[in-house]
């Protein structure tokens, strides 16, 4: 397993839903909540992502950024926006680049199935850039209110 914690976060630059480019340099000085999940429009992607919604601005007044990561295309993700009202961006990662940097690409198993996909894991980035905390295998439902109690004394 690829171990991040307390170890600089791997660069990236994606574009987001408003096909805008993103990259984690562009919050030097901030701290982040980059969060990944394995697809737009499911069950447990839509509760993860409503619990992000609805605790943004609590987010926001702890001075961290929230950015969602799946492989995504970028249409599906205006979609997963419009629908939903996601109030946050949502990086697509097609080529699978930075899913495969921070090890969350992942051999999966559904119905006895065996697959490539995303595991459900985010990581809080200081603003030095580095990983304070690797969340894995995070419940959809319960997740937003774990990080919120883990920044309650860091911010």
């Amino acid at each position: 397993m690829l171990e991040l914690e307390n170890k600089k976060a791997p660069s990236f630059k994606l574009k987001d839903q408003n096909n805008k480019i993103v990259s984690l340099s562009d919050f030097k000085g901030k701290y982040v909540l980059l969060y990944f999940y394995p697809k737009d429009m499911t069950p447990g992607c839509t509760i993860e992502a409503k619990c992000f919604r609805d605790k943004n601005n609590e987010f926001k007044k702890l001075g961290v950024y929230v950015l969602g990561v799946s492989i995504d295309s970028i249409e599906s993700h205006q979609k997963f926006t419009e629908r939903h009202g996601l109030n946050f961006p949502l990086l697509s990662d097609e080529e699978k680049e930075v899913v495969k940097k921070y090890g969350v690409w992942k051999d999966k198993t559904m119905f006895g199935k065996k697959y490539m996909g995303i595991q459900r894991d985010s990581f809080l980035i200081d603003k030095k850039g580095k990983v304070l905390k690797h969340y894995i295998k995070v419940s959809p439902s319960k997740h937003v209110e774990e990080v919120i109690k883990d920044l309650e004394g860091r911010t």
